[in-house]
């Protein structure tokens, strides 16, 4: 899979220090003793479309996700309005209900005539659509994308972007944490707004996207306990806190943590290093603070890691 870097910050330490992934792992057993382990088991879609208006136009949808009434919200890149068709392969049909002042579209889907729901949408789209890799990686899908993109635990059908954290897990090293840790799973089903970027002078002004989330009995009793939990990823972190917090085990979860909003649960996180000016960045600052990030990220230019989703990851304990 990856070639892992390790960029271990201890919360209490000021050094950084470089690991390998063995290390790393004896690190966490070394600070956290019975640690939990907790994963997203989400599985990628093939989100990406091409079609055509009526006008031969072409068009390319993002799925994001579904809403009430077998309406899904959806980005179009291309200009379209209130009525129009998009058509695309397998007689599947997009139909613009609504333009949303966030960029996005609501809109209905047809197949033969009639309206179909999100799971049959899922279904059909995995014969046309692409695994929709991030933006900024700017080049086309590979053949590659389509086993590399999704964990090697993923199940729960229904994000447009990987849980990243989790890529680095190959089979051996995820059989290493079944023999020595605790772990479980939870479901986030991750949208396109995990992209959008913090675009408010006062980050506490900026408001979250919502993502369905759905947490297992065992691992929700994980999360009620006093036991420590290392989240692998933004997404496992996110939906712990905003499950413990508000006491759910099923919904949309919309937390924004930053260093005004700090974690009270999550012990350890495990996550790559992200976008300038992105919620994820955010979130990881949320633990160790704006200008420690900083200096870990300097440090990680330096080093020459590799960011973003096929990139390498540190460990905050």
């Amino acid at each position: 899979m990856l070639n892992i870097c390790f960029n271990i910050k201890q919360k209490s330490s000021s050094r950084a220090q470089q690991k390998s992934a063995k290390l790393a792992l004896n690190n966490i057993n070394k600070n956290l003793r019975k640690t939990n382990f907790i994963f997203n088991n989400t599985k990628v879609i093939k989100a990406r479309l091409f079609g055509k208006k009526q006008t031969g136009g072409k068009v390319e949808v993002l799925i994001n996700r579904p809403l009430q009434n077998n309406d899904i919200s959806v980005f179009i890149r291309g200009k379209v309005r209130v009525g129009t068709e998009i058509f695309l392969q397998n007689n599947l049909v997009l139909e613009v209900k609504e333009l949303i002042s966030d960029g996005s579209r609501i809109a209905v889907f047809k197949q033969n005539g009639e309206n179909i729901n999100f799971s049959k949408l899922i279904e059909i789209i995995e014969d046309i659509g692409e695994i929709p890799i991030p933006p900024y990686l700017n080049r086309k899908v590979q053949n590659s994308d389509e086993k590399d993109y999704q964990t090697i635990f993923a199940k729960e059908l229904g994000s447009v972007a990987s849980p990243t954290a989790s890529l680095h897990f190959s089979e051996k090293m995820f059989d290493e944490v079944k023999n020595k840790y605790n772990y479980s799973f939870l479901t986030l089903q991750i949208g396109a707004g995990t992209f959008k970027p913090v675009e408010t002078k006062d980050i506490r002004e900026h408001i979250l996207h919502k993502e369905f989330f759905s947490i297992p009995e065992e691992t929700y009793q994980i999360i009620n306990s006093k036991k420590p939990i290392i989240a692998i990823g933004t997404t496992v972190t996110r939906t712990i806190e905003y499950a413990f917090q508000q006491q759910k085990k099923t919904g949309e979860a919309d937390i924004f943590l930053h260093p005004a909003n700090k974690p009270k649960r999550v012990n350890a996180l495990l996550t790559n290093f992200h976008l300038p000016k992105s919620s994820l960045l955010m979130l990881v600052a949320s633990f160790i603070g704006i200008e420690e990030i900083q200096r870990v990220y300097k440090i990680a230019v330096q080093e020459r890691y590799r960011f973003y989703s096929y990139g390498d990851s540190m460990l905050i304990i």
